[in-house]
């Protein structure tokens, strides 16, 4: 069975808590060892970005992170590498990468997907290609056996639900408008929404963009999602504390701590 079926199909405490890491930052050695302070924080999932020089999904935080590990070298191979490092201590735990299609499109499509797969990635999310241009992206995911990832926006059309069906692994559901972010939070998803994707028979939504405090989780997890991605709350956590890892290990146990205690039965 593939990872995100098991994931979603074993008991669970609550719900599904994915945080993100740009690969890469601020040095891979700490990449590695937050992904495994991460892990073993409670983490069910991982979503790692291949940093690019013009993040157009993203805020000004992820935007800083991917700048940092492009300044430490990072190149879509070595991140690659760093992604098979992660499968290799968490075999069992589903990773998914978020790119821009220009890093996908440069080696060419089955190449990029064929490499991913290679690395151990169980899914691509591709942030800059809409819905009405991803069908070669679609075919060159299945065919190297990576599931596609559809982000569906707060009010998505039905052509938007109809495209979210025929992606795999788990549906991107954005908490809000706009770019990644903290500066403004999720609101909490529309039942309508929720129910439409779910007759479609779309993957399960994980609830994106302004996801940063428990009460954020606890409202993700009420309305009806399956689970939650924090990007921006925990990438804000490395600036500055690049030199100190034990501080900034720390800082991440915490924010998962906070995070997670949503889902502790009341």
């Amino acid at each position: 069975m593939p990872r995100y079926e098991r994931m979603f199909e074993r008991p669970r405490r609550g719900g599904i808590v994915v945080p993100f890491l740009m690969l890469g930052d601020p040095t891979p050695e700490q990449c590695l060892a937050l992904a495994d302070v991460l892990v073993a924080a409670g983490a069910d999932a991982l979503e790692l970005g291949i940093p690019f020089s013009d993040p157009t999904a993203d805020g000004p935080v992820i935007q800083r992170a991917a700048a940092r590990a492009l300044a430490a070298g990072a190149t879509p191979p070595r991140c690659l590498a760093l992604v098979a490092e992660i499968r290799r201590r968490h075999p069992d735990l589903p990773i998914g990468l978020l790119v821009y299609a220009n890093t996908v499109v440069r080696r060419s499509l089955a190449g990029f997907y064929a490499s991913a797969a290679a690395a151990g990635a169980d899914s691509v999310l591709v942030a800059d290609v809409p819905a009405i241009e991803s069908a070669p992206f679609l075919a060159a995911s299945r065919a190297a056996g990576i599931h596609p990832i559809c982000v569906v926006p707060p009010d998505p059309t039905a052509a938007v639900i109809r495209h979210a069906a025929a992606c795999g692994g788990y549906t991107y559901l954005q908490g809000r408008p706009g770019v990644t972010g903290t500066a403004t939070p999720m609101s909490p998803p529309d039942h309508a929404t929720l129910g439409a994707l779910r007759t479609a028979g779309a993957p399960p939504a994980l609830i994106g963009f302004g996801v940063s405090r428990r009460e954020h989780v606890q409202a993700a997890f009420d309305a009806g999602a399956t689970g939650v991605i924090v990007g921006s709350a925990i990438v804000k956590l490395i600036e500055g504390r690049e030199l100190a890892p034990d501080e900034l290990e720390a800082s991440m146990r915490r924010l998962m701590k906070r995070l997670t205690e949503a889902l502790a039965p009341a």
